[in-house]
């Protein structure tokens, strides 16, 4: 039997989040937002409105999964920023998601410019 990487234990969480839920992880990566700030973030990714009936119950279940942690900016804010839990999360997708898209010397080279543009 084969040893290579098929066991998705050692992905933890992130094979069963939604890529709604990935991209809020991303737009946190950046920095602690509020619910607003990452209402307008995620509209330009998907160049669409998000509603809010969307966009706060999946907050709710990130800060339930302990990914993300919801605190009290002001009386009618709540902040959001990521945890080390969450930036695992997401580290862990990107080398899943790396460990196949780089097949050769090329796509290395590829991932490495968008990486280096990135900065």
């Amino acid at each position: 039997m084969s040893t290579t990487v098929s066991d998705t234990s050692e992905l933890g969480v992130a094979p069963e989040l939604s890529a709604f839920q990935r991209q809020i992880l991303a737009v946190l990566a950046e920095e602690a937002r509020y619910g607003l700030a990452i209402k307008r973030e995620l509209e330009a990714y998907y160049d669409q409105e998000i509603n809010h009936g969307r966009l706060y119950p999946n907050l709710d279940d990130l800060v339930e999964l302990g990914l993300v942690e919801k605190s009290a900016r002001d009386r009618r804010t709540n902040e959001y920023a990521l945890t080390e839990a969450g930036r695992d999360t997401i580290t862990t997708q990107l080398s899943w998601v790396f460990s196949r898209f780089v097949t050769d010397e090329d796509r290395a080279t590829e991932l490495e410019t968008l990486v280096d543009d990135a900065r």
